[in-house]
């Protein structure tokens, strides 16, 4: 007798895309969303248009290879600056997630601003969530083919804005705008545009919880900052099961406070269901605190069946007292000296760093050549560059040897923010120098303002 073949398992390695259609949701939470969307974007908008000293406020010049930012003008030397806002940024949100686990994601993510734009869109032209499930279900139509052209058009000029802002910070806005009007941008410019418009189309037109879920790194490594004590999006288990619906303010069949409306789900920009705990998909919008609290309230039940607040809490019922004693815990006293240590110190630099860079780069070509009357000559290059934001004369001095004198005119003039190379020639008596390296040093002050100045060494030749 034959045997019967085994059956094989079948192990699907992807699983295809289940569209999801989030209610809106009013509430406190929902409203501190939108103040952040509009707080981030009147930046992210604004600060291309904004002047500072007759100039853009904040541009990342990189043709001119100087970063402006506001009052301060950074070069590739003062990189360390630009790495320590980075390292900031960096302890700053690690700070934020152990204390209140992913509300960055949640309220002030790009991805999470701009998919919050990309739905208001969405809603006031396809209607409410019934209403777009039903329009998406329905077939081709005029009416559909419209209010879908409508949305993308709508869309579509958003992303070209935000790609326009963005390149805006790296060219200057005005002539930005002048070029892209008559059609002469450059290759470059053309490209991030339309990169970065792409980008933010795809990513909050059609990826949207797709990036969080999937793409975005965070929401892998984020639990590894997270404790016992950390304020995380939870549902009371205890007061909410067993769920079921009522018909009344009472609880005569002794279910618990969730009447299984789903709102909460409905609202998820994600489309988790909270109230199977915490998971890595959910962002810590609050969006399903919101939707429940204004269920509980219809229903005439407490509010926060669905809230902010810790394992710790949940499990040993902590009042709200309780949880804010554990906020300042072993973790987040070490994030948050790091980072002020890190600010004091980056602030500090930039207030006692001099707005005056000096590199001396002697001629290789002769390494020390005899002048009239016995003196040796060396000539070098002075790479000068005033930081400033007003223009100065500088006087340059040496010494280091008995006799040593400039051949050149000591004084040199650099406008607000600039560079220039200045060549300088090096006389000294024979007599007062060794043959073989001397060591001198340089100077450069300004005229006009005693306390800005810069020294920086460097050798004298003299032939044997």
């Amino acid at each position: 007798m034959k045997e019967a073949a085994p059956k094989v398992a079948v192990i699907k390695m992807y699983a295809a895309r289940e569209e999801i259609y989030p209610r809106e949701a009013k509430g406190r939470y929902a409203s501190l969303r939108w103040a952040c969307v509009w707080l981030t974007q009147l930046v992210f908008y604004g600060l291309p248009w904004l002047n500072w000293n007759g100039r853009q406020a904040v541009l990342f010049d990189l043709g001119a290879r100087k970063f402006h930012i506001f009052g301060i003008v950074l070069w590739p030397q003062d990189f360390i600056y630009l790495a320590a806002l980075l390292i900031i940024c960096a302890y700053a949100l690690f700070l934020v997630t152990a204390v209140a686990g992913r509300v960055w994601c949640g309220f002030a993510c790009p991805q999470t601003v701009y998919t919050e734009v990309f739905m208001w869109i969405e809603r006031r032209i396809e209607g409410a969530r019934s209403a777009r499930i039903r329009l998406d279900r329905q077939p081709w139509t005029l009416d559909k083919l419209a209010k879908k052209s409508l949305k993308h058009l709508a869309w579509g000029l958003v992303a070209l804005w935000t790609g326009i802002s963005f390149v805006g910070y790296f060219s200057p806005v005005g002539s930005l705008m002048a070029d892209l009007a008559a059609f002469t941008l450059g290759p470059w410019e053309w490209f991030w545009i339309g990169f970065y418009a792409l980008a933010t189309y795809g990513n909050a037109g059609w990826l949207r919880e797709q990036v969080c879920k999937y793409m975005c790194p965070y929401a892998r490594f984020q639990s590894s900052m997270f404790d016992h004590d950390t304020l995380v999006v939870t549902y009371d288990e205890k007061r909410g099961e067993p769920r079921g619906a009522r018909t009344g303010k009472g609880d005569p069949a002794g279910k618990g406070d969730c009447i299984d409306c789903n709102m909460c789900v409905q609202v998820c920009p994600t489309g988790i269901d909270i109230r199977q705990g915490l998971q890595y998909e959910c962002i810590g919008c609050a969006a399903c605190v919101d939707a429940c609290n204004s269920v509980m309230e219809k229903v005439g039940l407490p509010a926060g069946l669905i809230r902010y607040s810790t394992e710790h809490a949940m499990t040993k019922g902590w009042s709200a007292r309780q949880i804010g004693e554990r906020v300042l815990r072993a973790r987040v006293l070490l994030y948050t000296g790091l980072l002020g240590l890190i600010v004091v110190g980056f602030f500090a630099a930039l207030t006692l760093r001099t707005p005056l860079k000096l590199d001396v780069i002697r001629d290789r070509g002769a390494m020390g050549r005899e002048v009239e009357d016995g003196l040796i000559e060396n000539v070098y290059r002075l790479q000068v560059m005033n930081t400033a934001e007003s223009a100065h004369w500088f006087r340059i001095k040496v010494s280091g040897i008995d006799s040593i004198r400039l051949a050149t005119p000591e004084r040199v003039r650099l406008e607000a923010a600039s560079a220039r190379a200045v060549p300088v020639r090096v006389r000294v008596e024979r007599e007062h120098a060794k043959s073989g390296s001397n060591r001198i040093e340089f100077e450069l002050e300004a005229v006009d303002d005693a306390a800005l100045k810069v020294e920086e060494k460097a050798v004298f030749f003299v032939p044997r």
